[in-house]
């Protein structure tokens, strides 16, 4: 009964969200396009013709800002490229080259390397977020392993001057995250965009300039 009432009073939230009705309208996939938009807008992370990867990518909704802004007139291509990876399939979006996979596997990096064609990474996004067990301890260990993949991706992949961008939880284990930041880039700062709900514990950490380049 109680699980029923918290289902309702969820889904009563959500349709009355006004970043949910703001997605309908502008026509993005999951309102957490304007979580991008919002840390976009204050550190002037995407510009036409960077390239930018979008680590988790489905539904898509990163992505579709990131195609906006690098758009030039309307259907007419865009300045620079996207790549998203994901392990779930993803509708397309125009200019977006999607891969399918696990972005450990050989076989995923070997068709992210064709279409880099030797090219570093601008930027790096991820919204990529683990299924919580409510076990804190746990959930810790799996946020922290999916920023590592990032940060070790962006080590790979993206130029010196480079910015990764990554969702974590401030919660048990953030602090030993920002640590690894630290380590990892010139300059950290964390953000808390007005789009994340106020119940949620999520933020995001955005790292510029690589210390130690691969």
């Amino acid at each position: 009964m109680a699980k029923n009432k918290a289902n309702k009073n969820w889904l009563h939230g959500h349709i009355n969200d006004p970043y949910v009705k703001l997605a309908q309208k502008d026509g993005y996939r999951a309102r957490a396009a304007y979580k991008l938009k919002e840390i976009d807008e204050d550190e002037k992370l995407i510009k036409p013709g960077q390239i930018i990867v979008d680590l988790g990518c489905a539904p898509g909704s990163w992505s579709q800002y990131a195609r906006r802004k690098l758009a030039g007139k309307e259907g007419g291509g865009i300045h620079g490229m996207i790549v998203g990876l994901d392990m779930l399939e993803m509708e397309p979006i125009a200019d977006v080259n999607f891969i399918l996979g696990d972005f450990r596997e050989e076989s995923v990096l070997i068709q992210l390397e064709s279409l880099l064609q030797g090219q570093r990474v601008d930027l790096v996004i991820s919204d990529m977020a683990p299924n919580l067990s409510g076990i804190a301890d746990t959930d810790a260990a799996r946020v922290e392993d999916l920023v590592d993949l990032a940060i070790d991706f962006a080590r790979q992949h993206m130029k010196p001057s480079g910015s990764l961008l990554v969702k974590c939880f401030n919660a048990s284990g953030y602090t030993q995250i920002v640590e690894k930041f630290r380590e990892q880039f010139k300059t950290v700062s964390s953000k808390k965009p007005k789009a994340s709900r106020d119940k949620s514990s999520e933020i995001f950490l955005l790292g510029k300039g690589l210390r130690h380049p691969a």
